[in-house]
């Protein structure tokens, strides 16, 4: 499975950011697309993810309200729509792919390459 985030920015705070995450290849098998993010120093954290099929969703407490994930079938793409961004949402955001389990990153086997998302305040 290859994956390919795109999206990610400088933008200000209280505005919007949509990253996008383009998987391809061996696709059967994956249940769950997630996003994780990461700042220097810290772990890996999620902050949400969707079923393959899209018909479930999760996110982190900490996005919850202000963070969407959702499923483009025809293009094989997972958005995450990211609004009232916060400076503590800067982080390298990763997408990455499951076959059980969506909160952790241990569940996860394969991950894209990260986009930087850059929160001013």
């Amino acid at each position: 499975v290859q994956l390919q985030a795109s999206g990610g920015g400088l933008v200000q705070a209280g505005g919007s950011l949509r990253l996008s995450c383009a998987a391809s290849g061996r696709t059967f098998g994956i249940y769950y697309i997630g996003w994780f993010r990461q700042v220097p120093g810290k772990e890996r954290e999620f902050v949400a993810a969707i079923t393959w099929s899209g018909g479930s969703t999760y996110l982190a407490d900490s996005v919850k309200g202000r963070f969407t994930i959702s499923r483009d079938n025809a293009k094989n793409t997972v958005d995450l729509q990211m609004n009232s961004l916060k400076p503590e949402d800067t982080a390298v955001y990763y997408c990455a792919t499951s076959r059980g389990g969506y909160s952790s990153r241990v569940d996860y086997n394969y991950w894209g390459q990260g986009t930087l998302v850059t929160v001013s305040s």
